[in-house]
């Protein structure tokens, strides 16, 4: 929960530096959770940088569990820490409503139908309810942005400067990549034998 908030505190702080009101953080059991905006970003550049602040302090949160096994040994810190690691990376995916999906609002829409693909993917090989319910938000979303993507309304909300769309993709990236380090150095193997 802790490491959550921390994740969700990050949208905060940032759409408070964008001038945007919100709500608290709040949970949903067994689902994760969320902050509510009471207004839009102004454009798509803040709403990536919105979509992006969540997993960065989240990663930097996932460092206090790794510090704590680092001093201790204790394998539940670590475990923790390989817990945020993932949800952090898992949540990147590049499907609205998930925060890879704001992200990738700098980016293109075409991005968000490649997402919206792996999670259709990823929902036949892995079924799972969690999977099927981003997949069912992230298709309806997808449509309705892709549909008015044209709009004199979305074309200016859409319209990001060549060095913000780099920016955006290399803290994507490079975040990413980060996330996947933690969880390689995270992980502990476990079998049934060990219980």
């Amino acid at each position: 929960m802790i490491l959550l908030f921390i994740h969700e505190m990050g949208h905060v702080l940032q759409l408070r530096r964008e001038g945007i009101k919100a709500t608290a953080p709040m949970f949903i059991p067994f689902l994760g959770a969320f902050v509510g905006m009471k207004e839009l970003p102004k454009d798509a550049a803040a709403e990536a940088r919105v979509g992006l602040a969540g997993p960065v302090l989240g990663t930097l949160g996932c460092l206090i569990p790794l510090g704590i096994y680092a001093a201790t040994g204790d394998e539940l810190f670590q475990a923790l820490a390989y817990i945020g690691f993932f949800l952090n990376l898992i949540n990147l995916a590049p499907v609205l409503p998930l925060d890879g999906g704001r992200a990738m609002a700098a980016l293109s829409p075409w991005v968000w139908l490649a997402g919206w693909a792996m999670m259709i993917a990823l929902l036949i090989f892995f079924p799972s309810p969690i999977i099927l319910l981003v997949a069912i938000l992230g298709g309806f979303e997808t449509y309705r942005r892709f549909k008015q993507r044209k709009t004199p309304e979305a074309k200016r909300y859409n319209r990001v400067s060549p060095r913000t769309r780099v920016a955006v993709a290399a803290v994507y990236l490079g975040l990413a990549a980060l996330l996947a380090v933690g969880l390689d150095a995270t992980f502990v193997e476990r079998s049934l034998s060990d219980v």
